[in-house]
């Protein structure tokens, strides 16, 4: 059996495995030790599983993951959350769809100190979905934006998905998360436009709320300035080579503790919590990484992502058109896959054949991970309607997944723009050292 053909077989199996709701890093560890074993021997293939897992757990460039989880979790837990949205419904509740507008540029502040997906819809379905209910809003619009804006807490950095991408791709990661920001504003400026389209052609979706004083709005802003300090340190450390992203999320996270224990709103049990959710994220998310590397080696042996690479970069169609046949693979394998599992299985394929067609890797990653989260919110999978559904509990769950279906088409949207002016992703980068 040629090698070619043992790489294909292994990732038909790994696909089948992965569809089975088995967990992602121990299967890809497992096939890859197999795969690797079968092409080069046990004792190679057994050695290769020591070095990669001692190489994974003990890499200083991985520590920046259960930092940045941290600064999240002690952001949720002290309540800054809770004051983003506040202060977004005193500036936006009284219009006509505010609070979801609300919603959106909360799930927006939040993600800038999260850098989670699926953190950012339970937080924010938690604290905003009890207050549309009681405005009477429609509830496949309430929950829809809440699925979707939680979304961009894999776009908007510190974002875990760009991480585990720069590893991968031996990319800046600081870098990848300036290359985030202007798609992050732009894709939050296309979910509020969204939101005013739909409720403009029904109003009955979203009653007003409240009016507010210019004195009140002027006031709510301090709910926004903590939020703002965190990710301008944070952003502005690494943007002018202050920080390392590392030492950058360590200040992040001591910062985010300094102004809970100022706030006197994070408590001793809020503070073990943390601790406890960012163990449990970022050893499931270290073991993923390990189970990936050790699948790519198995990869590698049987050169198909080199092969496949070459074939691709020679067919007799424009460079757009193939990438236009990666997009869509990658929209069909994020209705059935989570987003790191997907970035995790198809970044060893993928990345040589974009490299391939002289497309810039930095640039590669922003719209990968915009096509990884439209799959966060489209069915069968769709995580973060789940993790709605599980919040709301009351709200049936296609009634989610019909309201998230707009937000796609601005995550669509948001892709062809990209994909047509590429320097919106490129710009930061640029000016950076």
């Amino acid at each position: 059996m040629s090698l070619t053909a043992i790489g294909v077989i292994g990732i038909i199996i790994l696909v089948i495995f992965l569809f089975s709701n088995m967990p992602v890093g121990f299967v890809m560890g497992f096939l890859g030790l197999l795969g690797f074993s079968y092409v080069r021997g046990l004792e190679p293939g057994l050695n290769l599983l020591a070095i990669d897992v001692f190489e994974v757990f003990s890499s200083y460039g991985l520590t920046v993951i259960p930092l940045f989880v941290f600064m999240g979790q002690i952001a949720f837990h002290s309540g800054i959350s809770r004051r983003l949205y506040d202060s977004a419904y005193v500036l936006l509740g009284n219009r006509r769809g505010g609070l979801a507008m609300a919603t959106v540029g909360a799930c927006a502040g939040f993600s800038a100190i999260s850098g989670s997906t699926n953190a950012t819809a339970a937080t924010m379905a938690t604290v905003t979905l009890p207050e549309m209910k009681r405005y009477k809003y429609d509830m496949s619009l309430a929950t829809g934006t809440v699925a979707a804006a939680g979304s961009l807490g894999i776009l908007i950095p510190p974002s875990v998905i760009f991480i585990v991408y720069g590893i991968l791709t031996e990319q800046s990661i600081g870098k990848l998360f300036a290359a985030g920001i202007f798609p992050g504003i732009l894709l939050s400026i296309l979910f509020l436009l969204t939101i005013y389209l739909r409720v403009l052609k029904n109003p009955s979706l979203a009653p007003p709320g409240p009016k507010t004083s210019l004195r009140e709005k002027i006031k709510s802003f301090a709910g926004v300035l903590e939020t703002l300090l965190i990710f301008g340190l944070v952003m502005g450390g690494i943007f002018f080579g202050i920080f390392t992203p590392t030492e950058a999320a360590a200040v992040g996270a001591l910062l985010t503790i300094i102004i809970s224990i100022i706030r006197r709103q994070l408590s001793w049990k809020g503070f073990i919590e943390s601790l406890a959710d960012t163990t449990r994220i970022s050893c499931m998310v270290m073991v993923i990484v390990t189970g990936a590397v050790i699948f790519g080696h198995f990869m590698a042996v049987t050169r198909v992502p080199y092969d496949l690479a070459g074939w691709v970069s020679n067919l007799p169609l424009p460079n757009f058109a193939i990438m236009g046949v990666i997009i869509l693979v990658y929209l069909f394998g994020g209705c059935f896959m989570d987003a790191l599992a997907m970035i995790m299985l198809t970044i060893p394929i993928f990345f040589p054949v974009a490299q391939a067609l002289g497309y810039d890797p930095i640039w590669f990653g922003v719209v990968i991970v915009l096509i990884t989260e439209m799959g966060v919110i489209t069915p069968p999978v769709g995580v973060n309607v789940y993790v709605v559904y599980g919040v709301a509990k009351d709200v049936p769950l296609e009634v989610i997944f019909r309201g998230v279906f707009p937000m796609l088409l601005a995550l669509l949207i948001c892709n062809i723009i990209l994909l047509v002016f590429p320097q919106i992703a490129l710009f930061l980068p640029g000016l950076m050292r």
